[in-house]
Order: C-alpha cells, then sequence, then structure tokens
C-alpha cells in the first residue's frame, strides 16, 4: 500500500529532500542516463507529493499553479522507483496530485511535459497529448493537457 503526503517545501524534512532528490537522481540521471540540471530553483515553489512504502519514499511529483511553469496548472518530475514499478504506484501518485492541484490551487486544467514513451500511461491518467514531439534534454517529450 502507498501512503502519500503533500507538502509545500518548506514542510519537508532535510531527510526528505535527500530522500527525494535521491530517487529523482536514480531514475533520470542514473537510470535514463541524462545529464541535466535537476536541482533547477523551481522546488521552492512546488507543492511536493510524496508516494512512501516502508518508510521509504518510492514516488514522487512536483505541482506548479498555473504561471509558475506552464500557463495552466502543471505535475512534473513524475517518479517512481524502478523496483516499485510493477506496483502501478505511477497510477496512484498521479491520481493524488491532479486531487492536490484541484484542492491546494483550485485548478482543473492540467499540462505537462510528458516523456513520448510514456504517452499510454498519461493516457490513462487522462491527458491528452497536443502538438508535435521535441527534445528536452535529448530525450522526446510531448506536451498533454487534462481539462
Amino acid at each position: 500500500m502507498l501512503e502519500t503526503q503533500v507538502k509545500n517545501f518548506s514542510e519537508l524534512s532535510i531527510n526528505e529532500l535527500y530522500r527525494i532528490l535521491q530517487l529523482r537522481s536514480e531514475v533520470f540521471v542514473v537510470e535514463q542516463d541524462c545529464v541535466y540540471q535537476d536541482i533547477d530553483g523551481k522546488d521552492e515553489k512546488a507543492l511536493h507529493v510524496l508516494g512512501i512504502k516502508n518508510n521509504q519514499i518510492v514516488a514522487y511529483t512536483r505541482l506548479f499553479k498555473s504561471g509558475d511553469y506552464f500557463e495552466y496548472a502543471s505535475i512534473g518530475r513524475v517518479v517512481v522507483s524502478k523496483k516499485e514499478r510493477a506496483f502501478k504506484y505511477g497510477y496512484d501518485i498521479m491520481k493524488v496530485s491532479v486531487e492536490a492541484i484541484e484542492t491546494h490551487f483550485k485548478e482543473h486544467k492540467i499540462k505537462i511535459s510528458a516523456q513520448a514513451y510514456l504517452k499510454t500511461f498519461y493516457n490513462n491518467c487522462g491527458f491528452k497529448e497536443i502538438g508535435e514531439q521535441y527534445l528536452e534534454d535529448d530525450i522526446p517529450h510531448i506536451a498533454m493537457i487534462k481539462e
């Protein structure tokens, strides 16, 4: 069972922040072999959704209200630890993230910049692709909207 918590940056403990950055680096930098600046100065503005199992952060997203990242509210840095993906926690963390945007930001339209190979996953979460694929950090992405 995945426990979830939604926190502002200032509510994160040092240990939680360390574990979040460790998970993001593990997947986005090491697993995907992509050298990019993950610590981008935007975490302070974000709402953070933590997926916790056995006292470990195994899933995570960060959320922005409209105007902070895109013209609409957005979900980014969607990540699930490789060893936990079989449990489909991506769907759990996305459901909580959408609900958190509606609750905390009072917004319903959400835009994401999705890695193209995950298009079907995001379609299953209610997102529809808009526009053409593009490269972001040398990885094919597509813009998607949920209304």
